[in-house]
């Protein structure tokens, strides 16, 4: 609890930007499913991100971070926000040394971890508190795994049996308890990509304007 504690104060402190205007909870609201609801969320001093913000429900069942899928576990996704100069433009250490002059902080990782206010406390307690961000108990899933037939209206399972069947083929992508396979995809959208996608990450042609498919908890 100590550790989620650190994460979730952590998780609402601007002290984590450069400018000390934003926060994670800046751009992934509460009210949203931890998400955004504008195409480009903002940074310090109202600089225009590249995308917008995910929902971070579920975050924990994620193989991997970022559109690219570049980012391995939650740990590190945490740094990539923190150093874009569009969101935090900052640096883990100075961080660090900016909340070690704040004695709560102090304390809290001695809880935690039993070590100072550092990048390994700042990391591990936030990806603790995200990773206690779970979704699991809409309607739908009131439907499917608990028994309660009332819990869709009618034009929902409509849908419902749209969204499954063989003439959409949305399952396809959106699968499983997270409606993600975590897959790659193009959404066809567009005829000039100006996000690279994948690319970005692997430099791969065939990678051009492909993105992890998204969950659709929440949506």
């Amino acid at each position: 609890m100590a550790r989620w504690g650190l994460g979730k104060r952590l998780f609402y402190d601007k002290a984590l930007s450069l400018d000390s205007t934003i926060s994670c909870a800046s751009c992934h609201k509460s009210a949203l499913a931890f998400s955004d609801d504008i195409a480009f969320s903002l940074g310090v001093d109202n600089l225009v991100g590249t995308r917008n913000s995910p929902s971070l429900a579920n975050v924990a069942y994620h193989p991997y971070f970022t559109r690219e899928g570049g980012v391995p576990t939650l740990e590190m996704q945490i740094l990539v926000p923190i150093q874009e100069h569009n969101e935090f433009n900052f640096n883990i250490v100075l961080i660090a040394d900016r909340l070690r002059q704040d004695s709560t902080y102090v304390k809290m990782a001695f809880d935690a971890y039993e070590r100072d206010i550092n990048p390994f406390a700042i990391t591990r307690s936030l990806a603790c508190f995200e990773r206690s961000l779970l979704s699991g108990y809409s309607p739908y899933d009131q439907f499917i795994s608990h028994g309660k037939d009332d819990a869709l209206s009618l034009s929902a399972i409509r849908g419902m049996n749209l969204f499954f069947s063989d003439k959409t083929k949305c399952s396809t992508c959106h699968s499983g308890f997270n409606f993600s396979n975590y897959t790659f995809e193009n959404n066809g959208l567009y005829e000039e990509y100006e996000d690279e996608g994948r690319f970005r990450l692997t430099g791969e042609e065939s990678d051009r304007a492909l993105f992890k498919v998204p969950s659709l908890r929440n949506i």
